[in-house]
C-alpha cells in the first residue's frame, strides 16, 4: 500500500519561483559586474585573463598567459576593493532592509536615522584623537569599534525619541534623524579643525567616501565584524515578516519585539559603523536596495533580506567602477556617484508615497 507524503516543491509556486529566478539573477549579474570591475582600469586587462587569473588560485590551469604585471594589479589592488565593495554594498542593503522592516516604513535607511553620521564620528574621533589612546587600542579592529559605538549610540537617541508608548512615530523618526545628522556633522567639523594637515587630507577623501586604497589587511577585521552583523540579521528574517502585522499581533504570535528591535539597532550599527569605518558614508544604497527587491519580488523578508545584500553589493560595485572610469584618469568618489543617483531615487519614492496616501 502505497504512503502518500505532503512535500512541498518551492518551484510549484509562482511567486516563489519568481524570488528564485531573481536572486540568480542578481547574483549572476553581480558576479559579471565583479569581473568588469577586475578587469576595467588605468591598465585595461583582458576578462578572460582576470578569470584565468582566479582559476589559477584555485589550482586550475586555463592555459592563457598572464603577465606578472596583470596579476599584481589584479590580486594586490582591484580584488581588494571590489571584495569590500561586495561587503559594504551587502551589509548597507541588508541593514537598509532591516530598519524598514523595523520601523514598517521604506524610507527608513541607515543614514537618514543616524547610524551612518554616529559612525563617522566615531571613526574620525579615533583619527584624531586615537594617537593619545594606549598602545593597546591600537589594533586592526579600533577604529571598526569606535565606529560602532558612536553608531549604537546615535542610533539609540534617535529611536528613543520617535518612540511613544507603544508605537515609533515615522515622522519624528525623520526629524530626530535630521537633528541628529545635523549635530554629527557639527561634532565631524570640529574634530577636522582639531586635525592636523596630514589627518586633513586623509579626512577630506574620507568623508566623500571611496572604496580607494584597500588592501587586504586593512579589510579582512571589517569584513569579519559585517558578515557577524549579517549572519544575526539571518535569524531575524520571521520576526520582521510578525513585523509587519503590528508590534502588538507580532507580540501575540510569541514575537519579542523589544528583543527584535535592540538586536536590529545593535547589528545595523556593527555592521554600518565597520564599513564607515573603511569607506567612509556612501549613501543612499540602504534607502534604494530593499526598495528596489520589494518592487520586483513582494515583501517576504526571507526573499528582501538576500535579496538587498545583492542588490545592494551590486550597486557599490557598479558605482565604484563608474567613479574609476567616469573622469580617468582621475577618480570620483563612490560616495559622490551614489548620492548624485540616490538623491532622485528618493524625491521619486517621496512623491510616489504622497501620492499612495492622497488616494
Amino acid at each position: 500500500m502505497a504512503v502518500a507524503t505532503d512535500t512541498f516543491d518551492p518551484l510549484s509556486d509562482p511567486l516563489q519561483l519568481r524570488r528564485q529566478l531573481i536572486l540568480t539573477g542578481l547574483g549572476i549579474a553581480l558576479a559579471i559586474a565583479c569581473l568588469a570591475a577586475g578587469a576595467i582600469g588605468a591598465l585595461d586587462i583582458p576578462i578572460w585573463h582576470v578569470i584565468a587569473a582566479l582559476a589559477a588560485r584555485c589550482g586550475i590551469d586555463l592555459h592563457i598567459p598572464v603577465t606578472a604585471l596583470e596579476d599584481g594589479a589584479l590580486f594586490s589592488i582591484r580584488l581588494p576593493r571590489v571584495v569590500l565593495g561586495i561587503g559594504v554594498g551587502a551589509t548597507l542593503g541588508v541593514s537598509g532592509a532591516a530598519l524598514q522592516a523595523l520601523f514598517r516604513n521604506p524610507l527608513a535607511d541607515p543614514g537618514l536615522v543616524g547610524v551612518s553620521g554616529g559612525a563617522a564620528c566615531g571613526a574620525v574621533g579615533w583619527i584624531v584623537l586615537g594617537a593619545s589612546a594606549p598602545a593597546w587600542t591600537h589594533t586592526a579592529f579600533a577604529m571598526p569599534l569606535a565606529a560602532f559605538a558612536a553608531g549604537v549610540a546615535a542610533t539609540a537617541g534617535v529611536y528613543a525619541i520617535a518612540r511613544s508608548r507603544t508605537r515609533t512615530d515615522i515622522a519624528t523618526l525623520l526629524l530626530a534623524g535630521l537633528a541628529v545628522n545635523a549635530l554629527t556633522t557639527a561634532i565631524v567639523g570640529y574634530l577636522t579643525y582639531l586635525g592636523t594637515d596630514t589627518q586633513l587630507r586623509a579626512l577630506t577623501f574620507w568623508l566623500l567616501g571611496g572604496l580607494g586604497g584597500a588592501t587586504w589587511d586593512q579589510i579582512w577585521p571589517v569584513l569579519l565584524l559585517m558578515a557577524a552583523a549579517g549572519s544575526g540579521f539571518a535569524f531575524l528574517m520571521r520576526g520582521y515578516d510578525l513585523l509587519a502585522l503590528g508590534e502588538g499581533a507580532a507580540g501575540h504570535l510569541g514575537l519579542r519585539v523589544e528583543s527584535v528591535r535592540r538586536l536590529t539597532v545593535v547589528l545595523t550599527a556593527l555592521g554600518v559603523g565597520a564599513s564607515v569605518a573603511l569607506t567612509g558614508i556612501i549613501g543612499f544604497v540602504g534607502l534604494a536596495a530593499p526598495h528596489l527587491v520589494r518592487l520586483l519580488g513582494g515583501a517576504s523578508h526571507r526573499f528582501v533580506l538576500p535579496a538587498s545584500a545583492l542588490m545592494g553589493a551590486l550597486l557599490v560595485v557598479l558605482a565604484d567602477l563608474f567613479a574609476r572610469i567616469a573622469v580617468a584618469p582621475a577618480e570620483l568618489p563612490v560616495g559622490v556617484v551614489t548620492s548624485a543617483l540616490g538623491a532622485p531615487f528618493f524625491i521619486w519614492l517621496l512623491r510616489r508615497r504622497m501620492g499612495e496616501a492622497s488616494l
